[in-house]
Protein backbone atom coordinates (compact mmCIF):
# COMPACT_ATOMS: atom_id res chain seq x y z
CA UNK A 1 0.00 0.00 0.00
CA UNK A 2 2.56 2.42 0.48
CA UNK A 3 4.76 1.51 -2.70
CA UNK A 4 5.40 5.18 -4.84
CA UNK A 5 4.92 5.39 -8.30
CA UNK A 6 5.71 7.55 -10.86
CA UNK A 7 1.92 10.12 -11.22
CA UNK A 8 2.67 12.09 -14.19
CA UNK A 9 5.84 13.70 -16.11
CA UNK A 10 5.28 16.67 -17.84
CA UNK A 11 7.83 18.41 -20.95
CA UNK A 12 8.00 21.42 -21.37
CA UNK A 13 9.94 23.22 -24.04
CA UNK A 14 9.28 27.08 -23.67
CA UNK A 15 9.72 29.32 -26.96
CA UNK A 16 9.00 32.79 -26.27
CA UNK A 17 7.22 33.12 -29.39
CA UNK A 18 5.25 31.58 -31.91
CA UNK A 19 5.26 30.76 -35.51
CA UNK A 20 7.67 28.27 -37.23
CA UNK A 21 10.09 28.00 -34.13
CA UNK A 22 7.15 27.08 -31.90
CA UNK A 23 6.28 24.32 -34.22
CA UNK A 24 9.36 23.07 -34.95
CA UNK A 25 9.56 22.57 -31.00
CA UNK A 26 5.78 20.68 -31.16
CA UNK A 27 7.61 18.36 -33.85
CA UNK A 28 10.76 17.52 -31.47
CA UNK A 29 8.12 17.26 -28.13
CA UNK A 30 5.97 14.65 -30.49
CA UNK A 31 9.70 13.29 -31.72
CA UNK A 32 10.48 12.26 -28.30
CA UNK A 33 7.44 11.01 -26.57
CA UNK A 34 4.89 9.90 -29.92
CA UNK A 35 1.88 12.03 -28.31
CA UNK A 36 1.01 14.92 -29.69
CA UNK A 37 2.07 18.19 -27.39
CA UNK A 38 -0.24 21.06 -26.64
CA UNK A 39 0.70 24.75 -26.93
CA UNK A 40 1.09 27.55 -23.96
CA UNK A 41 -0.01 30.66 -23.66
CA UNK A 42 1.25 33.66 -22.33
CA UNK A 43 -0.57 34.83 -19.30
CA UNK A 44 0.28 38.67 -19.12
CA UNK A 45 1.89 41.12 -21.22
CA UNK A 46 5.64 41.58 -21.27
CA UNK A 47 7.24 44.76 -23.16
CA UNK A 48 10.31 43.55 -22.57
CA UNK A 49 10.09 40.47 -24.46
CA UNK A 50 7.70 41.47 -27.17
CA UNK A 51 4.74 39.36 -25.68
CA UNK A 52 1.43 39.81 -25.43
CA UNK A 53 -1.21 37.75 -23.95
CA UNK A 54 -2.85 34.92 -25.16
CA UNK A 55 0.12 34.62 -27.67
CA UNK A 56 1.41 31.34 -28.01
CA UNK A 57 5.16 30.80 -26.50
CA UNK A 58 5.64 27.00 -25.57
CA UNK A 59 4.39 23.70 -25.73
CA UNK A 60 3.78 20.62 -23.67
CA UNK A 61 2.88 17.11 -22.76
CA UNK A 62 1.80 15.04 -19.69
CA UNK A 63 2.61 11.45 -19.99
CA UNK A 64 1.36 8.48 -17.06
CA UNK A 65 1.34 5.07 -16.65
CA UNK A 66 4.37 3.15 -18.32
CA UNK A 67 5.01 5.37 -21.14
CA UNK A 68 5.87 8.26 -18.30
CA UNK A 69 8.67 5.55 -16.66
CA UNK A 70 9.95 4.75 -20.37
CA UNK A 71 10.57 8.15 -21.40
CA UNK A 72 11.79 9.41 -17.85
CA UNK A 73 14.43 6.58 -18.00
CA UNK A 74 15.68 7.81 -21.80
CA UNK A 75 15.33 11.79 -20.23
CA UNK A 76 17.70 10.91 -16.84
CA UNK A 77 19.95 9.13 -19.20
CA UNK A 78 20.56 12.01 -20.97
CA UNK A 79 21.30 14.10 -17.85
CA UNK A 80 23.89 11.07 -16.75
CA UNK A 81 21.68 9.97 -14.20
CA UNK A 82 22.60 13.01 -11.59
CA UNK A 83 19.73 15.30 -9.95
CA UNK A 84 20.26 17.67 -7.66
CA UNK A 85 18.99 17.67 -4.27
CA UNK A 86 17.18 21.37 -4.49
CA UNK A 87 15.63 19.95 -8.11
CA UNK A 88 13.16 17.67 -5.75
CA UNK A 89 10.53 19.70 -3.43
CA UNK A 90 9.34 18.55 0.09
CA UNK A 91 6.39 16.73 -1.38
CA UNK A 92 8.08 14.90 -3.12
CA UNK A 93 8.16 15.49 -6.66
CA UNK A 94 11.55 16.73 -8.59
CA UNK A 95 12.30 18.68 -11.79
CA UNK A 96 15.24 18.96 -13.62
CA UNK A 97 16.52 20.10 -17.41
CA UNK A 98 17.90 18.88 -20.45
CA UNK A 99 19.96 21.29 -21.99
CA UNK A 100 19.95 19.91 -25.86
CA UNK A 101 17.23 17.39 -27.26
CA UNK A 102 19.98 15.96 -28.95
CA UNK A 103 21.17 14.46 -25.75
CA UNK A 104 18.34 11.96 -25.26
CA UNK A 105 18.67 8.62 -27.01
CA UNK A 106 17.36 8.22 -30.21
CA UNK A 107 17.95 12.04 -31.48
CA UNK A 108 19.61 13.03 -34.04
CA UNK A 109 20.58 16.54 -35.12
CA UNK A 110 18.40 18.26 -38.00
CA UNK A 111 20.01 21.25 -39.09
CA UNK A 112 16.85 22.32 -39.79
CA UNK A 113 15.16 22.36 -36.78
CA UNK A 114 18.11 23.33 -34.39
CA UNK A 115 18.58 22.57 -30.50
CA UNK A 116 15.75 22.97 -28.32
CA UNK A 117 16.19 22.21 -24.40
CA UNK A 118 13.46 20.86 -22.50
CA UNK A 119 12.42 21.11 -18.91
CA UNK A 120 11.10 17.82 -16.91
CA UNK A 121 8.80 17.78 -13.73
CA UNK A 122 7.81 14.95 -12.37
CA UNK A 123 5.12 13.89 -9.83
CA UNK A 124 5.21 10.60 -7.19
CA UNK A 125 2.12 8.93 -5.82
CA UNK A 126 0.99 6.19 -3.65
CA UNK A 127 -1.81 4.18 -3.82
CA UNK A 128 -4.42 5.96 -2.24
CA UNK A 129 -3.54 9.70 -3.14
CA UNK A 130 -6.81 9.95 -5.88
CA UNK A 131 -8.85 10.95 -2.44
CA UNK A 132 -7.01 14.72 -2.62
CA UNK A 133 -8.44 15.79 -6.15
CA UNK A 134 -11.74 13.31 -6.21
CA UNK A 135 -14.78 15.48 -7.22
CA UNK A 136 -17.16 13.68 -4.54
CA UNK A 137 -15.60 14.67 -0.61
CA UNK A 138 -12.49 15.14 -1.39
CA UNK A 139 -9.79 14.68 1.76
CA UNK A 140 -6.44 15.34 2.90
CA UNK A 141 -3.63 12.74 2.68
CA UNK A 142 -2.22 11.93 5.82
CA UNK A 143 0.91 13.31 6.59
CA UNK A 144 2.15 9.31 7.51
CA UNK A 145 1.21 8.25 3.70
CA UNK A 146 2.59 11.28 1.96
CA UNK A 147 6.09 11.16 0.22
CA UNK A 148 8.71 13.05 1.60
CA UNK A 149 12.23 14.48 -0.50
CA UNK A 150 14.08 11.32 1.20
CA UNK A 151 11.47 8.69 0.13
CA UNK A 152 12.05 10.20 -3.14
CA UNK A 153 15.65 9.74 -3.08
CA UNK A 154 15.29 6.33 -2.01
CA UNK A 155 12.98 6.07 -5.18
CA UNK A 156 15.13 7.29 -7.91
CA UNK A 157 18.14 4.94 -6.17
CA UNK A 158 16.05 2.40 -6.66
CA UNK A 159 14.26 2.36 -9.63
CA UNK A 160 16.37 4.32 -12.16
CA UNK A 161 19.85 4.26 -10.41
CA UNK A 162 19.89 8.11 -10.45
CA UNK A 163 22.14 9.70 -7.83
CA UNK A 164 21.40 12.55 -6.10
CA UNK A 165 24.19 15.46 -5.47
Amino acid sequence: MREIRVGKASLNIGVGMGGKKLSKAEGVLEEIVDQEPVRTYAKRTNKDFEITQGTPVGCKVTLRGEKAVSVLDRLLKAVGREINESSIDRNGNFSFGVDEHIEISGMEYNPEIGIYGLDVSVSLVRPGFRIKNRRRNPSKIPESHQIDKSETIQFLEENFSVEVV
